[in-house]
């Protein structure tokens, strides 16, 4: 049976500083940054990005075995948690290819398949963070899943967004001008 990841870092725990958060949790934001990243590029330079996606979930797989290293005591727990991460990492690499076999990246457009490989990923971190009982994993694959209708409505809603940016700045001006009026008369 594995254990829960231990919150208690004792000390340290009872004073939030940003340093200490972002030394003890960087992994997760390389997490994110690389998969946010990847959809970007995904989106826009298709062809080569198979590559960039095999050596993401290498290093999503060792982010996983590092986050529990130190828990797990002896030598057989160390290989059983090294093995069971390598088949999980190795099935989302299997899925993450599928998505790039030429049948199927003729159907969909870049966009779309970058929402793929984010859900695939997301789906893959989400559940290695279960595997390896690593709740900061399970919530950087919630929040990449979060990602995907994200990225899908800021797509959709880019014309949207642009003219409410408009707006407010017509507004902001509009409203300065008139601070400004008033404060010479």
């Amino acid at each position: 049976m594995v254990d829960y990841e231990s919150d208690d870092d004792g000390a340290k725990a009872s004073h939030f500083s940003l340093r200490g958060f972002l030394i003890r949790d960087w992994p997760y934001f390389a997490m994110l940054a690389l998969a946010l990243v990847g959809v970007a590029r995904t989106s826009i330079a298709r062809g080569s990005m198979t590559n960039y996606w095999i050596v993401v979930a290498p290093f999503f797989a060792v982010i996983c075995v590092i986050t529990r290293w130190r828990d797990v005591e002896g030598k057989a727990p160390h290989w059983r948690l090294i093995k069971t991460v390598a088949f999980h990492w190795l099935a989302v690499l299997v899925a993450t290819y599928l998505v790039f076999v030429s049948d199927v990246k003729q159907m969909m457009s870049s966009d779309a398949s970058a929402l793929v490989l984010l859900t695939v990923l997301a789906l893959g971190t989400f559940t290695a963070g279960v595997h390896v009982a690593a709740w900061r994993i399970c919530v950087v694959g919630v929040v990449l899943a979060l990602a995907v209708p994200a990225i899908a409505w800021l797509d959709q809603a880019t014309l949207l967004l642009l003219l409410v940016a408009i707006a407010l700045v017509a507004i902001f001006v509009l409203y300065f001008m008139y601070k400004r009026q008033d404060q010479e008369f």
